[in-house]
């Protein structure tokens, strides 16, 4: 709760605070970041071409478009991304938007490694998700290798109760 006594948490969602998420929500999240990914690799070709620009304007065209580089380059891109979001605060934007932190089976935030190595599975084997649908645990391939969890939290950081709630 807050200081004036209303609760960040909408209250059609209180009941689902720290239960595990299932499929169509950490989809939608992925699909978030997906956009998230697309928009920063444009930055970066824009800003590239921008740079090419200003530094050869009379013989400037736009670079062309590799498929093998951009396609390492969204990898890596997505990597980066999702380490730092959930060796962080838990969460990328995606997880933002629809409620969502990354954790380890204790409740606590992944440190950079396993945020790494989850974050590689993640992209090198996203069908993995799919995982999640089916059990009562909603545990994808990733978080069964890596003991994590997807879990509903609308709270910042500091005000997180556990399931059982004070």
């Amino acid at each position: 709760m807050t200081e004036g006594g209303v609760s960040p948490v909408p209250r059609e969602a209180r009941s689902y605070q720290g239960h595990c998420a299932g499929l169509v929500t950490r989809l939608v999240a992925a699909a978030i970041d997906a956009v998230v990914v697309v928009l920063l690799l444009l930055l970066g070709f824009l800003g590239f071409n921008g740079a090419l620009l200003l530094f050869n304007p009379r013989e400037f065209t736009f670079s062309g478009v590799s498929l093998l580089l951009s396609m390492t380059a969204a990898m890596v891109v997505l990597v980066v991304y999702l380490t730092v979001g959930w060796s962080t605060t838990g969460r990328t934007y995606g997880c933002h938007v629809m409620g969502l932190r990354v954790v380890t089976r204790r409740g606590r935030r992944l440190s950079p490694l396993v945020a790494l190595l989850r974050a590689v599975a993640y992209t090198v084997f996203p069908i993995g998700l799919f995982w999640c649908a089916g059990g009562r645990t909603h545990h994808s391939v990733q978080d069964v290798l890596f003991r994590t969890s997807v879990i509903y939290d609308w709270l910042p950081r500091e005000e997180r109760v556990p399931r059982g709630g004070p």
